[in-house]
């Protein structure tokens, strides 16, 4: 602990620029976020203290960024991630990068990470703060994503990578740290077990102003995490948030019995190898990953008896193949780096929820089982599609990228979409527009996808296991709410579609009405 301290009060020892003002608009208590941003945009920074300006997640469901200022010259940014719909480009920031005082990471996935990079060319110079697990794992996020950036220069990667690792500082959840304490301005931060993957965080910052005698609890909620998912624990609400910042993914809906899901992708998989063939399941390489893994696992220890060994899966150079036998099936992982994510989930079990404990302390390996094969090299990724497709021999395979935009995945599916023999099982959101979602929609119809611009006729089996979701349904998100001893009087929906954001208000209205409370909820 006083190691983070003593980097925290080093890092924060940075000048700010204060920022202009052009014209203040006082009129509105709270004015709505679309003339925030407006006046923004064509008046200045200048506004009443504490605001919140949303600078993605807001018109669509990736990109998350949120910027807290807290005055003129201290300012917060929550998230700063890609957004990844297909056909969108993210904007420029709208904002100074040297006037945030502190960079907050609820969770590494790309789409509240992706832009770090951007940003720290744009001239922020202030701290990484995240948490402990998210702070290994974010090294090896920014590194997929600056090899893609920068595919032909290693040099500049690697500065990239030094530059990152100098700047990220582990916080410990359930600690309040200071990040402001000065005459007019105290500002502590507390990080919070979300659920949603690894690491993943709620935010909680508390603002106190001295002169005005003030006091605000702003909360962020990040990505929050559906109950019963592998591995973690679910989130426990705040005890109490002024303002709440609230995801909406799943506003609109509920998940399915998730206690049941593992039972329906074996029912899938049972159905699929009697065709002899290789069943492939496109996912992401941080937490759908290791889920499948821990789930695949379980269904392997039940399928065979006690006293039963497994046989060799190992894939031969040739010779007889094995029959279609769970205890002979290898369960293939053909993606790096989702196996340096699942090394780092092994790392951190202490994290691990008492379920996935129990099965530790029994003796079982759910990340490192032993029909669990894993390719590294590209030559390997190769000879293995060669013999799977070659061969009638039944496997699993597991390769990113989850929506079959890129990745190893995409060699497997230009290999076997074309064969009866083969099967491929959807365990995740397919986006608008991305290959994954034209195979779900016209494999069952005997249609064809276009991979890197080439047309594939679809004659495999196609399947969508459901039940799958890292985040929160509207139950979930209410219950977030409702969980708390002192409800938001603020509530700003984010991260959702529309109609999600909409239903979830109406919701969340109602919840209030039957409580006789009253809040203010807007959507950006």
């Amino acid at each position: 602990m006083a190691a983070v301290l003593t980097a925290l009060c080093q890092v924060l020892k940075i000048s700010l620029s204060r920022a202009e003002c052009a014209e203040t608009y006082c009129s509105d208590p709270m004015p709505d976020v679309a003339n925030i941003k407006y006046r923004l945009a064509r008046k200045g920074n200048c506004m009443s203290y504490p605001e919140i300006i949303h600078h993605g997640a807001v018109d669509t469901v990736t990109g998350s960024c949120h910027q807290l200022c807290m005055d003129a010259s201290s300012n917060l940014l929550i998230d700063c991630g890609s957004v990844q719909e297909r056909g969108e480009r993210a904007a420029s920031f709208g904002f100074d990068p040297e006037t945030i005082r502190a960079l907050l990471v609820t969770h590494v996935h790309n789409d509240h990470v992706g832009r770090i990079p951007e940003l720290l060319a744009s001239g922020y110079k202030g701290p990484i703060l995240c948490s402990e697990p998210s702070a290994h794992l974010l090294p090896l996020v920014m590194e997929d994503i600056l090899k893609i950036e920068f595919a032909h220069d290693p040099e500049q990667i690697q500065r990239y990578l030094e530059l990152i690792n100098k700047r990220i500082i582990a916080l410990p959840f359930d600690n309040w740290f200071s990040l402001v304490d000065h005459e007019t301005l105290h500002c502590r931060v507390r990080l919070q077990r979300a659920g949603h993957i690894l690491g993943s965080a709620y935010i909680e910052c508390d603002l106190h102003y001295p002169v005005q005698e003030r006091s605000m609890r702003v909360v962020f909620s990040g990505d929050l995490g559906a109950s019963h998912t592998p591995f973690l624990p679910a989130p426990k609400p705040p005890e109490r948030a002024d303002v709440l910042i609230l995801e909406s993914t799943y506003g609109d809906r509920l998940h399915e019995d998730r206690s049941i899901r593992q039972q329906a992708l074996e029912q899938i998989i049972d159905k699929a190898l009697e065709d002899n063939g290789t069943v492939l399941i496109p996912a992401f390489s941080i937490g759908r990953t290791q889920e499948l893994l821990y789930e695949l696992e379980d269904i392997l220890r039940r399928k065979m008896p006690l006293n039963h060994s497994v046989e060799n899966s190992a894939l031969p150079a040739g010779g007889e193949v094995p029959p279609a036998d769970w205890s002979r099936l290898p369960i293939i992982l053909d993606s790096p780096l989702a196996s340096r994510f699942t090394k780092v989930y092994q790392a951190f079990e202490d994290y691990w929820d008492e379920d996935a404990r129990l099965r530790l302390d029994a003796g079982r390996k759910p990340l490192g089982f032993e029909q669990l094969i894993t390719v590294d090299t590209h030559e390997e990724h190769l000879r293995t599609v060669n013999y799977l497709t070659s061969t009638a021999r039944p496997a699993i395979v597991i390769a990113g990228n989850g929506m079959c935009v890129g990745g190893r995945i995409v060699n497997y599916l230009k290999a076997m979409l074309g064969d009866a023999r083969h099967n491929v099982v959807f365990v995740g959101y397919q986006g608008k527009g991305t290959p994954g979602a034209a195979i779900q929609m016209h494999g069952p119809l005997g249609g064809y996808v276009e991979l890197d611009r080439e047309r594939f006729d679809i004659h495999a089996g196609v399947h969508t296991a459901k039940g799958y979701s890292a985040h929160a349904d509207q139950a979930g998100l209410v219950s977030f709410v409702t969980g708390m001893k002192e409800w938001p009087a603020q509530i700003r929906l984010v991260h959702g579609e529309a109609t999600a954001k909409k239903m979830l208000g109406n919701i969340l209205g109602r919840k209030y009405s039957l409580e006789k409370r009253t809040v203010e909820l807007l959507i950006p």
